[in-house]
C-alpha cells in the first residue's frame, strides 16, 4: 500500500504540474473501471494535451507476499514544446520509472 501512496504522490505532481499556462483544460476522455477489490484501470485526457492511464492488479492475493503492483504512464508538452512522457511500475521493488528525458540507472 506504501508504494501505491508514493506512485499516488508522484503522478498527482506530475499532472499537477500545466503543460501550458491554460488554467482552463478540461478533462476531455475518462475511463474507469475498477474491476473489485483485486484490481482497477483508468484513463484521463485533457485539452492542453495532458494523458494519463493506469491499471493496478493485486497479486499473491492471501499471502504474506500479497503486494499492489501499479503499471501506468503520463505524458504533457512541456513549456519547451516538448512532449514528455514517462512509463511506470510500481510493486513490491519501489516505483520504477522510464522516460527519454529521464536518467538512466547504471
Amino acid at each position: 500500500m506504501k508504494s501505491f501512496i508514493v506512485l499516488a504522490l508522484f503522478v498527482a505532481a506530475a499532472v499537477a504540474a500545466p503543460a501550458t499556462p491554460d488554467g482552463d483544460a478540461k478533462i476531455v476522455r475518462y475511463d474507469s473501471d475498477n474491476i473489485g477489490i483485486d484490481r482497477y484501470a483508468y484513463q484521463v485526457e485533457t485539452s492542453n494535451g495532458i494523458s494519463q492511464s493506469e491499471n493496478g492488479q493485486l497479486n499473491n492475493v492471501g499471502t504474506e507476499n500479497e503486494a499492489l503492483e501499479v503499471r501506468g504512464q503520463y505524458s504533457y508538452t512541456g513549456p519547451d514544446g516538448v512532449v514528455y512522457a514517462v512509463t511506470y511500475i510500481a510493486n513490491e521493488n519501489g516505483f520504477q520509472a522510464e522516460g527519454a528525458h529521464l536518467p538512466k540507472a547504471l
